[in-house]
């Protein structure tokens, strides 16, 4: 169970350890409102007492009333975006991927949520909150018709306390209205409730929403650490009362290493109060890229002895610095920071991503030596973080608007309070690209300003703002932050500026679309800009643009290293491309995850890993005769290559580079071989395949939690007679589900595909999409029965495929 690191349900046997969460994803009724007619939107705030001039009107008509009637409303799970739904149109939002949401589209912009909730007598007495990750966008929330408030972001975690709104014994009601007919961002933003919503139960004198601050003292030699825990505690009762605050150090296997002062605490009613103690962990297992090793604060509330609360808090104890000369350091030792920025995306789900992808997601960044996030342009959704915290990502956790007024502190604070016992937050950042402000005298003001606002929330991190090419509001930062070495003169920079602490916020990957090799043969889909460059006045051989951004950080030891762009496509900002091309094509990997060429450059500079990838494919169809140039990423010392039996050369592999040949296409057999200290180590081979003969499943799982949200990624290969990879095959692709389980999404990471890859109906068992470029995934999501699944996929003309995957019931320790 994940809930933003801190909440998690804590049971005993004694009765009044009342804390309990519960995730709140069934049971949801949704349907469209209307952004520019009342009347087409259910009534909504019309009626004679509106929501805003009575707390509870019995005028109330809208869907926020008990009584209205939602039997024709659809039924759906939350996280839950309801754009992957709506069709694509040329005049729709460039930056959001053309579909068909936003102010030109007030039918399909509105989207109501409905939820009926029990909640048991025995509960009266306890504080009941309600809590939403992420509502996109501009969020009103009631519960039994008493409107709880609004919020503007998509991004930020909304808290409300319903207790005295409560219908114990009985039925109670949640309504959402969320409104994106505004962006908020310049990408692909979806909408609805695509975050995770949580019921949380606690007793009256408790710990308070993300109540705690844990972090660690601690220098070299690393023997000894003082963990610091402040705690916020809540009395919402009416009456004082006298609470004792007890905090326990608990490592992974559960063993307390450490046990701090009691404090006692007396709270008014409804009053909360702050206390800060400390605990000292001798030899702590410090947490690491490598191993990154989660220890737990255990926070226990007493009133007249007895036991009102216990809160867990999820930490790493780590020291982390960011040094002017050193770049950056884990722990006493540099590590270079090898970063990807994402968006929160993917094919098939658009953001209601489930967690068990978040994790595959991070998973595949990692195998090419990705050690590093960056939450562009919002803070992450809290389980995200999690996941970092325990595989050992590295993050930048972005505040989405710049600015020192109440609303956007407000935000600021929401996201630093929400994240910061987070052992893989390593930077804020509290802004991005701010071109108004970036060279005037008022962006150093509000980037100084932010900065200490920032300090006071949070003194143990450093912060930043991404910098386009400004030299005015960078003066006022912790670390300087750039976007694009090509728009600021780093090294001058450095050179003027001794003491900044730099990092690469953004650099490009100069990625195409997956298996596109040829320029103007397809005018919606890109080829890579490091393969095929563009000269011009400026570059007459032009970089590879991949290439210069790493070099470039690894060969300065001052800088803390870079952030690409991107880790994954995304949906929106097709640049340089316009409809039908929808997606964004700098990812590393593709908007499935399915890795470019440029992924084998970073995993052969990035890891030990001995790597040899040669590139392009040898179904070259219709360049018979042409010459083309075959390339080798790879960290092998020497790279020979033969084609069609023909030696073409050993050549030595420069530093973080790559090597190239040109060859006259003709089909047949590219054979490399890579050297090291003068011994063939690797051999690849890539040959001009047969016609696609049959579909091959793989499934990232073979078995999945029966709990309604755990998911397998499926990759479905078209491979020849032979087994191998057809790499331009693109059959239409049949899919059928057998048991107790849903596909939840299908992707195949071509950029300009304008048909369904997310499926209207709840329970979808049956779905089409074409492969492409050999290519497809499925995404199979459990439900709450253990069950057997199959799942079959066929193409007219092509053996069939066919994948298990078991279903299995939470096993309980």
């Amino acid at each position: 169970m994940t809930l933003a690191g801190v909440w998690m349900a804590v049971l005993t046997l004694n009765a009044q350890n009342v804390r309990e969460t519960i995730r709140l994803d069934e049971g949801w009724k949704f349907a469209f409102g209307n952004a520019s007619d009342p009347a087409k939107d259910f009534g909504c705030g019309t009626e004679y007492f509106n929501y805003l001039t009575k707390a509870n009107s019995i005028h109330n008509e809208g869907p926020y009333a008990m009584k209205f009637d939602d039997s024709q409303w659809e039924e759906v799970r939350v996280p839950h975006d309801w754009v992957t739904t709506l069709p694509y149109a040329p005049e729709a939002s460039h930056s959001h991927g053309y579909k068909t949401v936003g102010y030109k589209y007030p039918e399909t912009s509105i989207g109501w949520y409905r939820k009926m909730l029990p909640i048991a007598n025995d509960d009266l007495g306890k504080r009941i909150l309600i809590q939403f990750d992420g509502i996109f966008r501009n969020a009103r929330v009631w519960f039994n018709g008493f409107y709880l408030g609004c919020e503007p972001s998509g991004y930020a975690t909304q808290v409300y306390d319903v207790t005295e709104y409560a219908n114990y014994g009985g039925e109670n009601l949640i309504c959402v209205r969320a409104d994106a007919t505004l962006e908020e961002g310049w990408f692909y933003e979806g909408a609805g409730i695509y975050r995770d919503v949580w019921l949380l139960k606690s007793a009256a004198v408790s710990v308070a929403p993300f109540g705690t601050f844990v972090y660690s003292d601690l220098k070299a030699p690393y023997s000894k650490a003082v963990v610091y825990v402040e705690t916020e505690v809540n009395n919402h009762g009416l009456t004082a009362q006298t609470c004792q605050v007890e905090q326990r150090l608990m490592d992974a296997a559960g063993q307390e290493m450490a046990k701090a002062e009691p404090v006692t605490l007396t709270l008014q009613g409804k009053q909360t109060l702050a206390t800060k103690q400390q605990l000292t962990v001798s030899q702590p297992h410090l947490w690491s890229t490598t191993d990154p090793y989660l220890y737990q604060v255990e926070t226990t509330v007493k009133v007249d002895g007895q036991v009102t609360d216990v809160y867990t808090t999820t930490t790493g104890i780590r020291d982390i610095d960011f040094d002017a000369d050193k770049g950056f350091l884990l722990n006493g030792q540099q590590l270079k920071l090898k970063g990807v920025n994402m968006h929160q995306d993917h094919a098939g789900v658009g953001a209601a991503i489930p967690e068990a992808l978040m994790a595959w997601r991070i998973r595949q960044l990692k195998q090419f030596g990705c050690n590093a996030y960056r939450a562009s342009h919002n803070p992450m959704t809290p389980a995200q973080l999690d996941i970092c915290d325990r595989e050992g990502i590295l993050v930048i956790d972005e505040n989405r608007l710049t600015g020192i007024n109440a609303e956007h502190l407000r935000l600021l604070k929401n996201m630093i309070k929400r994240d910061r016992n987070h052992p893989s937050v390593i930077l804020w950042s509290d802004g991005n690209e701010e071109w108004g402000l970036e060279n005037t005298i008022q962006g150093t003001r509000v980037a100084a300003a932010m900065r200490e606002y920032t300090h006071l929330l949070d003194p143990t991190r450093h912060s930043t703002i991404a910098n386009a090419g400004g030299t005015e509001l960078i003066k006022g930062l912790d670390v300087v932050g750039f976007n694009y070495i090509v728009q600021n003169d780093v090294d001058n920079r450095k050179r003027n500026n001794p003491t900044w602490k730099i990092v690469g916020t953004e650099e490009t990957t100069g990625c195409g679309t997956r298996g596109v090799y040829f320029v103007g043969e397809d005018k919606n889909r890109m080829v890579s800009i490091n393969y095929h460059p563009t000269p011009n006045a400026q570059h007459p051989t032009p970089p590879n643009v991949i290439e210069r951004g790493w070099q470039f950080y690894a060969d300065r030891p001052w800088t803390a290293g870079l952030f690409y762009w991107t880790g994954f496509d995304y949906r929106g900002e097709p640049n340089p491309l316009s409809y039908p091309a929808h997606d964004s094509e700098f990812g590393i990997l593709d908007y499935c995850g399915f890795w470019k060429d440029e992924a084998w450059y970073l995993k052969a500079w990035w890891t030990d890993e001995p790597v040899l990838h040669i590139f392009p494919h040898w179904n070259l169809q219709g360049h018979e005769g042409e010459e083309v140039e075959l390339w080798a990423y790879s960290n092998c010392d020497e790279v020979e290559l033969i084609v069609n039996g023909k030696k073409l050369g050993r050549q030595p592999m420069p530093k973080n580079g790559h090597l190239k040949w040109k060859a006259v296409y003709q089909p047949g057999r590219v054979v490399a071989r890579g050297y090291k200290n003068g011994k063939r180590i690797l051999t690849q081979t890539i040959e001009t395949t047969k016609p696609a003969y049959k579909l091959v499943l793989k499934t990232d799982r073979q078995t999945l939690t029966a709990d309604g949200r755990d998911v397998a990624v499926v990759t479905v290969e078209v491979q020849d007679a032979k087994g191998r990879l057809v790499p331009n095959a693109c059959p239409e692709l049949d899919l059928r589900l057998e048991g107790e389980g849903r596909i939840l999404g299908v992707g195949n990471g071509d950029p300009a595909y304008l048909g369904a890859d997310h499926p209207k109906e709840l329970d979808c068992k049956a779905f089409h999409i074409p492969a492409f470029n050999g290519l497809a995934q499925v995404l199979v999501q459990s439900s709450c029965t253990a069950s057997a699944l199959q799942l079959e996929c066929s193409s007219a003309g092509l053996q069939s495929g066919r994948v298990d995957i078991q279903c299995e019931n939470v096993k309980i320790k």
